[in-house]
């Protein structure tokens, strides 16, 4: 073997050729499984639901929190030939109901902790329960009673049906082909995503601290797990039991979204010298913007150890590497082998380098479609280029930019704010531990520039705090850039990935 990865990796690989190999060191259950026993609950998984009802394309839905019942269906999913929905579990039921069936489930396994939520939609026709009974699921002990552990026959690669967050109306759902392929074959492909991050196989662990049912976070420890590197699974984020567990675990790489480098920061530093984080080697993150200040303390803290994303479940796009982000703070990377990065006008004529515009990615094809929804498939695409919906520019060595959402943009007195600038802003100052910027309207102006604050602890909401934050603005930017008014909240309304939610704070 000529290189680390010149060699089949995948979990059913591993599983036969590595079978006692870690492949889950830590979860909420208290298990730990290797490659073998892991592969054994898919097996078992893809038997009991086929004699349930479930055959191949059919789509399976999860409302299962991070542990390792959700590893193990997702795992079933790809082998059987399912479409598998990983659904928010802390929807509520209309939600999950109507995802279901504009999907078409035909199954629906769902933990009883959620049971008056997604345990409350009676549409679909198979439905499973974990942990506890739910009125209307089949245990899933009773489920997997008298099913072998052996491979099933007729497998087929089967593939994620992501839904959006759905911050800026309703969620869509990302649909593609199923695989030609063999599952072991699947599997093995995803060790190209995982070398893109210089996950190194067979050696080192991967963390999982955010929500497991995400897109963003699944692609990455999928791709660790068909690695060979095992997984930490954490129930939820808790900023000092992630260290605990790096330092524990030796962790060389995870995936994080920005808002968990603020609540890490925010340890005092006595909790963050505390535990050693020398093992990471490659922490990812995306979902949402970062801000520059914020991810340059934590390269500061944890070393060039950071990388960087950009796409969406449609597509990935880019890869900011550590030392091209400190040579060019705030880029998020250049494209990735096989994609174009496109800046359009609102015309579709392409825009030079430094110019503002709309971000199109292209592939050469069009590798997805928004489900039932011919009218938003096309309205994304020019060609074989799509959007995600991000205004940004190229730079002349074809780093890409991202200003911001083109819809969360405010006018204001005929003049275009960004608000992930005033937003980045703020970030910079001490008593912010969270923001989002919006436009309301003004009778005056069109739109006047408002800023919503989740305080850091020992700060306190006060007009004083108000007046500094527009202060420190007003030092850094153009004054029609900062805010006029500033509202405290106790929260801001995210998602788990840490998207806000900014229509919840429009008037």
């Amino acid at each position: 073997m000529k290189h680390p990865w010149d060699r089949p990796l995948g979990v059913w690989y591993l599983a036969e050729h590595h079978p006692d190999a870690p492949a889950v060191l830590h979860c909420p259950a208290g298990e730990t499984l290797t490659f073998a026993g892991l592969a054994a609950r898919a097996h078992r998984a893809v038997h009991a639901l086929r004699a349930l009802g479930a055959g191949r394309g059919d789509v399976i839905g999860l409302a299962l929190p991070n542990d390792l019942d959700i590893l193990v269906w997702q795992l079933a999913a790809a082998e059987a030939g399912w479409r598998y929905v990983t659904l928010n579990p802390r929807s509520p039921a209309p939600e999950v109901a109507a995802i279901a069936a504009h999907a078409g489930m035909k199954a629906l396994i769902v933990h009883a902790a959620y049971a008056d939520r997604a345990g409350a939609v009676d549409t679909v026709p198979v439905r499973v329960g974990v942990g506890g009974p739910i009125d209307g699921f089949v245990p899933q002990e009773e489920a997997l009673a008298g099913h072998p552990d052996s491979p099933p026959p007729d497998r087929a690669a089967g593939t994620p049906l992501v839904y959006t967050s759905g911050t800026t109306g309703t969620p869509k759902g990302i649909w593609r082909d199923l695989p030609d392929a063999a599952p072991e074959a699947a599997a093995d492909l995803m060790k190209t995503f995982a070398h893109a991050f210089r996950f190194t196989p067979l050696e080192g662990a991967h963390l999982v601290s955010a929500g497991m049912f995400h897109g963003g976070c699944q692609s990455f420890y999928l791709a660790a797990l068909h690695a060979g590197q095992p997984l930490v699974i954490m129930g939820s984020f808790d900023a000092e039991e992630t260290l605990r567990l790096v330092h524990e675990h030796r962790i060389t790489t995870g995936y994080m979204v920005p808002t968990q480098f603020t609540r890490l920061l925010h340890l005092p530093s006595g909790v963050r010298d505390r535990y050693d984080v020398s093992s990471l080697e490659s922490i990812v993150h995306s979902a949402a913007p970062c801000p520059p200040e914020i991810k340059k303390r934590m390269l500061d803290w944890w070393g060039p150890v950071v990388w960087e994303t950009y796409g969406g479940t449609e597509g990935a796009a880019t890869i900011a590497k550590p030392h091209h982000w400190l040579a060019k703070p705030g880029t998020v990377g250049r494209p990735i082998r096989g994609m174009t990065v496109r800046i359009l006008d609102d015309d579709g004529a392409e825009l030079p380098p430094g110019r503002v515009g709309a971000v199109y990615l292209d592939g050469g094809g069009r590798g997805f479609s928004y489900h039932r929804d011919p009218e938003q498939t096309a309205a994304v695409f020019r060609g074989t280029a799509f959007t995600l919906g991000d205004a940004g520019y190229l730079d002349e060595d074809g780093f890409l930019f991202i200003v911001d959402r083109i819809k969360d943009m405010i006018i204001t007195g005929g003049v275009n704010v960004y608000p992930a600038e005033v937003e980045n802003a703020l970030a910079a100052h001490p008593a912010v531990l969270d923001s989002a910027v919006v436009g309301v309207p003004d009778p005056e102006w069109g739109e006047q520039v408002r800023a919503f604050v989740q305080p850091a602890p020992g700060h306190e909401p006060s007009d004083a705090l108000a007046a500094d934050l527009i202060a420190h603005c007003r030092e850094r930017l153009a004054g029609h850039k900062c805010p006029r008014a500033v509202e405290f909240r106790t929260e801001l309304p995210r998602t788990e990935t840490g998207k806000l939610y900014k229509r919840l704070l429009r008037p």
